[in-house]
């Protein structure tokens, strides 16, 4: 539930039956009063309740960690989250024990996770978030792993002058390649076939 209606004999007494329903804190909040209300004669006759519409303001931090917890809990994990927001853009940090299960072979569970945390996240933002997960500082290790291999296979093109293609990639990891070898006076990358199997491409210029 992300806003509620409420009456009460006050706007007080409303925002806190409101607040109480939603399992949230006042500054979590946007509060609308639609009606003031009121006491009517004597405090008795004609007397109106007040009438607020309070709801969730959108936190993209706590609504990635709320998804992790749960599937973390279900996969029997125990993970330390931590989120950073800067701007459009989303950090989110993972520690524990075993996060090997979490990296998945050659990141693969990392990116599905990070992709699904993406889709929870922007389903409900007013402006696209752009979501970077990470554990033990995988994603810096591979891209010096990426970029050693950008240089290696750039060598062996301009030695075979051969084309090589390499292993489908994800988007990140495909920037990577093309921006290790953008001011390379000799070779060039280009991007090839579909989603989720588009591969890079090093040619001579």
């Amino acid at each position: 539930m992300e806003e509620i209606r409420k009456s009460a004999k006050t706007v007080d007494d409303a925002i806190a039956a409101a607040l109480a329903e939603l399992g949230a804190a006042r500054e979590e909040v946007d509060i609308t009063v639609i009606d003031e209300g009121s006491k009517g004669f004597l405090g008795m006759f004609g007397s109106k309740d007040a009438v607020v519409l309070v709801k969730k303001n959108f936190n993209p931090e706590k609504e990635a960690e709320t998804f992790l917890k749960e599937v973390f809990l279900s996969m029997g994990l125990i993970v330390k989250i931590k989120t950073e927001q800067k701007d459009k853009h989303l950090y989110i940090d993972l520690t524990g024990d075993d996060m090997g299960i979490l990296i998945g072979k050659r990141g693969q569970t990392l990116d599905a996770l990070q992709y699904l945390v993406n889709l929870v996240v922007n389903k409900k933002s007013p402006y696209y978030i752009s979501v970077m997960l990470d554990t033990e500082n995988y994603r810096q290790r591979r891209k010096e792993t990426l970029e050693s291999l950008a240089f290696n296979l750039a060598k062996k093109v301009k030695h075979t002058k051969r084309n090589v293609v390499l292993e489908p990639m994800n988007p990140y990891e495909r920037r990577i390649i093309h921006s290790a070898l953008q001011n390379d006076r000799f070779v060039t990358t280009y991007s090839e076939g579909e989603e989720p199997y588009r591969n890079v491409v090093i040619t001579l210029k």
